[in-house]
Parts: C-alpha cells; structure tokens; sequence
C-alpha cells in the first residue's frame, strides 16, 4: 500500500509515517516511479507505534516492541527487551506520582497555613 492509504488506515499522517521510517521503526520498499510501499504488517507496526506514544514512550523506547512483532509475535510486548521497557516505564511513573504526592503535600501544607493564619487575622480584626 503507498503512503497515503497507510497514513489514512492508521488514522495518521503521511508525515507521521516518514517519521517514524526516519527512527528505523517502519520499513518501506520503493516503487519503480520511487514512491514508498508498505507492506499490510507495516499497519500493525503502526498502530502499535501510536498506542505507546500515545501513553508516553519515546521512539528509542518503542524499538523493542516493533522488533518484537516484527520477529513474529503475536504482540509487541511479549520480548524480553520490550517487559524491560515495560518495567522501566512502569518505575518512571511511580516515580512521578511519588513525585506529585510530595508536591500535594506541599500545597496542602501551604493552604492550610494560609487559612490559619487568614483565620487567626480575622480573629482579632474584623474581616
């Protein structure tokens, strides 16, 4: 299939695609007048390369699942080097909400202070 009817069958961009053919995720071959050809795997390669980006994984992480299917398995995620990614990745996060807990800590902290001492000065003065 050329360009054109990946993009639209991936709910994608042409340019999207020249991308991601770029980074070495997605093969093409070449017709005679030069335009790019997918074969119908390219698809599957696709749709999974926009699943990952679409939960936060950068193109170098993505390489492992799209050689994973590209071994012949039935999903990206059943190599070892993608669990790896998948693990990582996982970590990442948890590191990040840790992250955003200490700092809803922090703002809960600082709002309780300001009530207390809005409160406090209302106390003694009329507010």
């Amino acid at each position: 299939m050329l360009i054109g009817e990946l993009a639209e069958a991936a709910g994608t961009s042409a340019r999207a695609l020249r991308y991601y053919e770029t980074h070495g995720l997605l093969r093409a071959g070449r017709s005679a007048n030069g335009y790019r050809v997918y074969d119908d795997a390219e698809l599957r390669v696709v749709r999974e390369i926009r699943a990952l980006l679409a939960v936060g994984f950068g193109l170098d992480d993505i390489r492992p699942f799209v050689d994973c299917l590209r071994a012949g398995h039935p999903s990206g995620d059943v190599c070892p080097d993608s669990v790896a990614v998948l693990r990582r990745k996982i970590a990442e996060v948890d590191a990040g909400i840790a992250r955003m807990r200490d700092v809803r800590e922090t703002l809960v902290g600082q709002l309780n202070l300001a009530i207390q001492s809005r409160e406090t000065a209302c106390f003694s003065k009329t507010c």
